[in-house]
């Protein structure tokens, strides 16, 4: 039955090469298209338990007062605290884009261990308060290296802003987003007192690491109640929720990129299933012969399967094969936008397993047929 099946399958090289190129295709924009969603959900997968973003109640734009840091300090459950914010700066022009934030340091990446950096590098960024960090995959972008002067313009803070970089960070998981800025949010907060005072002294988020993630939600309430009813009320949720907030934004993109996953799929089921009930409708001759020398109906439809599933898989491996490469160039390109783009054991056991189960479904209706067919009707049929 192996050998029978197998030589079915090369019987049209032709055909069956078309078939599996056309499987491979889809397989790959398939995966092609669920590692874009994945890297979509990079930071809401990647966010820990054990940390909380307090940010403005009405919307991020608005600011904190930093006075508020030795209150969030005092809640009961909370271990460390830092603070933020967004400094959306130009590097170049418009379209050399990467996230800048300006952070209390040390405190923000003691409470965020999964940015890695070398001792030295880490004392020399702590202590120049003009210094930055960059990530390594950003370094290498722009071919920085440790002493660059670096200089950006500043949109939200109007101003030219000169940094030297002093360190480069690795990310501690594979995951870990390797395209981000640093630098000390007291450079920034000094240029504010000089040029717009009105906005000094004020933060974007404050970022609280909790003992336990049980205490989560309590820590959470205490300080949204603490600051209910002032000029500047709080809103604080997990890391998580604060990632997913962004994601939603673009949720009907999301959604619409799944859609196209699967329609890919339903497209080379339709295509596979036409090649196997050919092959199928010229073999009926032939089944009836077997069926003659004592062949079940099983046999046939095993027949069929096998065929179908050989296709499929030659063609699920070959696209699995070339999502890797594919995956790297997607990511040079796209790298300013998805700056983690994580080709994962799911994505890809799920692109094997949609592979297969096209196999199944293609060969269902022509299996059906061929064991069902009538020896003398099959017979008389010619061509």
């Amino acid at each position: 039955m192996i050998k029978l099946t197998w030589r079915n399958t090369l019987r049209h090289p032709l055909r069956a090469s078309l078939t599996v190129l056309g499987m491979a295709v889809a397989i790959l924009a398939f995966c092609l298209l669920r590692t874009v969603v994945a890297a979509w959900y990079a930071g809401v997968a990647n966010a820990s338990p054990s940390r909380l973003v307090t940010r403005n109640a009405i919307s991020l734009m608005f600011r904190l007062p930093l006075a508020y840091l030795p209150k969030i300090q005092a809640v009961a459950g909370v271990k460390a605290v830092a603070y933020g914010s967004w400094f959306g700066g130009v590097y170049i022009d418009e379209r050399h884009f990467f996230p800048q934030f300006s952070v209390s340091v040390p405190a923000y990446f003691e409470i965020y261990p999964e940015y890695q950096l070398p001792a030295a590098q880490k004392m020399a960024f702590f202590q120049d308060r003009r210094a930055c960090a960059a990530g390594r995959q950003l370094a290498a972008r722009y071919r920085w290296k440790l002493g660059d002067a670096i200089i950006l313009k500043g949109r939200i803070f109007p101003g030219e802003y000169r940094f030297i970089l002093r360190a480069i960070y690795n990310g501690r998981e594979p995951t870990t987003d390797e395209g981000r800025f640093f630098f000390n949010w007291e450079y920034l907060n000094e240029a504010l007192k000089k040029d717009m005072p009105a906005q000094a002294d004020q933060v974007s988020w404050f970022l609280v690491e909790v003992a336990r993630p049980e205490l989560a939600a309590a820590v959470a309430s205490q300080i949204d109640a603490m600051f209910k009813n002032s000029l500047a009320e709080t809103l604080t949720e997990t890391e998580a929720s604060f990632f997913q907030g962004f994601v939603s934004m673009t949720e009907a993109i999301l959604i619409a990129i799944q859609v196209v996953s699967w329609v890919v799929i339903g497209v080379i089921l339709v295509v596979l299933a036409n090649t196997m009930a050919m092959s199928a409708r010229e073999r009926q001759g032939e089944y009836a012969v077997l069926k003659t020398m004592g062949f079940r109906p099983r046999h046939l439809a095993g027949l069929i399967f096998g065929e179908s599933l050989l296709l499929a898989l030659a063609g699920g491996l070959v696209g699995l094969t070339l999502t890797f490469p594919a995956v790297l160039v997607f990511k040079s390109q796209l790298g300013q936008y998805f700056r983690v783009f994580p080709l994962t054991r799911l994505t890809l056991g799920l692109g094997l397993g949609v592979a297969l189960a096209v196999g199944v479904l293609a060969a269902l209706l022509p299996a059906w047929r061929a064991s069902r067919v009538g020896i003398a009707a099959a017979l008389r049929k010619v061509g």
